[in-house]
């Protein structure tokens, strides 16, 4: 029986699966072309992300004859529930968030939550794209994309302690992080996902530089990229949501995550 005649794709993605992204197009039996948006969207109120997202599909030339657009992302603080397919089919897994597409499946990832709370989750994408300095040293929160702010921003929470002090004064400032907390108390380890697309030494040593400045155990892992290759190559089973053109993404709160109508 003669293969299936390679598709035209488009892929819109989150820069944190770049390199598995590239590798996985590389490989696939289908001509993709590569489109990634910045990490950190999903720290945006949820209609910023879905504005971003939803005006680059609409961006898409449909001179270019693609089969369909992949959507690198999951549902992500619901940013993109209601994007919108439409002359060209939308193409996106079933995942509640990114960490999913690195474990390959939504039951390996649901597994290994339910048994490690507090975990930090590390990859390539989310070490290089952003959130550190270069020296390794600095453990920051990451910054929104696209020079617009994010909501802990909005609300004035991701100042530093002394920034705090200087805006609200020392014992306000000391009331608003006894309030609220440190973001890392919730954490107790990191786990690095290694997935095999590149000499991930530096990455592991960087991750392992942060660990040690939190006094957070380290976990090293092998990813999976299973379900970002089902996407890719066209292996669009029950694991991946199409979306027909005039059809909307929806949110469904049971184990299919995403739905279309």
């Amino acid at each position: 029986m003669a293969s299936e005649a390679p598709k035209r794709l488009k892929f819109i993605g989150c820069e944190i699966i770049f390199r598995e992204a590239c590798a996985l197009a590389a490989a696939s039996p289908h001509r993709i072309d590569l489109e990634f948006l910045p990490k950190g969207l999903h720290d945006l109120e949820t209609q910023d992300m879905h504005t971003t997202i939803q005006n680059a599909i609409d961006a898409v030339n449909p001179d270019d004859k693609y089969d369909a657009i992949l959507l690198g992302y999951a549902r992500c603080n619901d940013g993109v529930v209601g994007l919108t397919a439409g002359d060209i089919p939308l193409v996106i897994p079933r995942a509640h968030d990114c960490i999913t597409l690195f474990f390959g499946s939504r039951d390996a990832y649901q597994e290994y939550f339910n048994d490690n709370p507090g975990t930090y989750y590390l990859t390539t994408g989310w070490i290089e794209r952003g959130d550190y300095d270069p020296s390794g040293k600095s453990f920051q929160q990451q910054q929104a994309p696209l020079g617009q702010d994010s909501v802990l921003k909005k609300l004035g929470l991701d100042d530093s302690y002394e920034e705090m002090v200087e805006k609200y004064g020392k014992d306000n400032a000391d009331y608003i992080v006894q309030s609220m907390g440190n973001w890392r108390d919730g954490y107790s380890k990191i786990l690095y996902l290694k997935m095999g697309v590149c000499d991930e030494k530096q990455f592991v040593d960087i991750a392992a530089e942060r660990a040690k400045e939190n006094n957070w155990e380290l976990e090293l892992r092998d990813g999976d990229t299973n379900l970002l290759a089902k996407l890719m190559n066209g292996r669009w089973d029950d694991d991946i949501l199409t979306v027909q053109p005039g059809q909307k993404i929806t949110a469904r709160n049971d184990d299919q995550v995403l739905g279309a109508e």
